[in-house]
């Protein structure tokens, strides 16, 4: 019954696997107890795997002799998997860690969400857990949802259920185990749902326990990865995916919602507004806003807010906030002071001469004017929450 079901979704079961013998053929032995449709990646191993998978000849199986890596090893099982002619491919760890009898989970979310990611969370407060993997899998998921936005109760399990045929035109980059973290976030990046089913999880003892995880390399790769991922969501796909939610909707709407927005503190809502007039102001040509939304989720304001007060550096602004700033520099050039006369097509080029005053007046000018902004903002917001509160009768 549950092989017709594989059969009908197009599912099939993805064993990585490299020297892991003692528990490889019971890992099949359980699976077949569910499906016949089980792809193996014999990862390059030295111990006598190909012999096991050989006792096994309905195994769809993938050998070759140079270890290349876990995510190697599931990047070439998914593109075969999707000439073999599957939708989706559920990862089971060949050292005994996962349960094919939490395999029916899968498939019963799978029909929910048919264009999902769909992790295998753990258990991972049980006291056989080990102290390193207590740690890894809380710096994974501190670090996903800062990459992503999405927060999940486990990012690290290998139990998972891929939607392979969306991820089939995917150009990824890792090889190692850091690829688990790679094909999650990216898969999020580009609107792929991520959900999650609980599933139980053995730790052996430790004598007995085999890992392939080498401490120092492969965190190593995971910070670098960690560090390339949280750049590019600062500065590209969280910008975009906050411009892609502000198109929808109107200039007033947006700044009706943000102001008004009960979830958030007067206080933020006013310091969102003054840091965005000083990025407006600040003297980063071309860089303004991108550094404003990439600081925004790192100081956590309101990035709407943030967005919609930097833009006071919009063309018709742009003569009055050069001229304004190459006057505040004034002050700080004493005899050097060079005087400019305001008009509409005052431009950088006129005082190129000038240039240090025109960058001293400008920092100047945004400091001042993100405090008087950010200020005006909270007493604004206090006085109209006051008149909202009596309006309404509220004591």
């Amino acid at each position: 019954m549950m092989n017709e079901i594989f059969e009908q979704h197009k599912v099939c079961v993805l064993i990585p696997t490299y020297n892991n013998n003692r528990t490889l053929e019971k890992v099949l032995q359980d699976v077949m107890r569910f499906t016949s449709h089980i792809v193996v990646v014999n990862d390059g191993s030295t111990d006598n795997t190909a012999d096991i998978l050989g006792k096994y000849p309905s195994l769809k199986t993938i050998q070759y002799v140079k270890n290349q890596g876990k995510g190697h090893a599931l990047r070439l099982g998914f593109k075969k998997a999707v000439e073999f002619g599957y939708n989706y491919a559920i990862t089971i760890d060949s050292d005994g860690q996962h349960f094919a009898e939490d395999l029916p989970k899968f498939i019963e979310k799978l029909k929910q969400h048919p264009q999902a990611i769909i992790m295998g969370a753990r258990n991972m407060n049980q006291s056989s857990v080990p102290g390193k993997s207590s740690f890894g899998h809380k710096f994974s998921n501190f670090w996903f949802k800062v990459e992503t936005g999405v927060q999940m109760g486990d990012t690290q399990s290998g139990y998972r259920l891929y939607p392979i045929s969306l991820l089939k035109d995917f150009k990824f980059i890792t090889k190692k185990f850091e690829f688990e973290i790679e094909v999650m976030v990216r898969a999020v990046w580009s609107g792929i749902e991520i959900t999650e089913v609980p599933v139980r999880v053995y730790y052996a003892e430790k004598g007995e326990r085999v890992s392939h995880f080498r401490p120092f390399k492969d965190f190593t790769r995971i910070s670098i990865l960690n560090t390339v991922l949280v750049t590019l969501a600062l500065l590209y796909y969280k910008p975009r995916d906050l411009f892609r939610s502000i198109k929808k909707k109107n200039f007033r709407q947006i700044v009706r919602e943000q102001l008004f927005n009960p979830n958030e503190s007067d206080a933020i809502k006013a310091a969102s507004v003054g840091f965005g007039i000083f990025m407006g102001i600040v003297p980063l040509w071309g860089f303004q806003l991108a550094i404003a939304i990439a600081l925004s989720f790192a100081l956590k304001l309101n990035k709407a807010l943030v967005i919609i007060a930097a833009n006071i550096s919009i063309p018709p602004m742009i003569p009055i906030i050069l001229f304004l700033s190459h006057r505040t520099g004034a002050i700080w050039m004493g005899d050097q002071a060079k005087e400019i006369l305001f008009t509409s097509s005052i431009t950088l080029e006129m005082v190129h001469n000038n240039f240090m005053q025109y960058v001293v007046g400008a920092v100047t000018l945004s400091v001042i004017a993100g405090i008087a902004f950010g200020v005006a903002t909270y007493v604004l917001l206090k006085i109209l929450g006051k008149r909202t509160t009596h309006g309404t009768g509220e004591v």
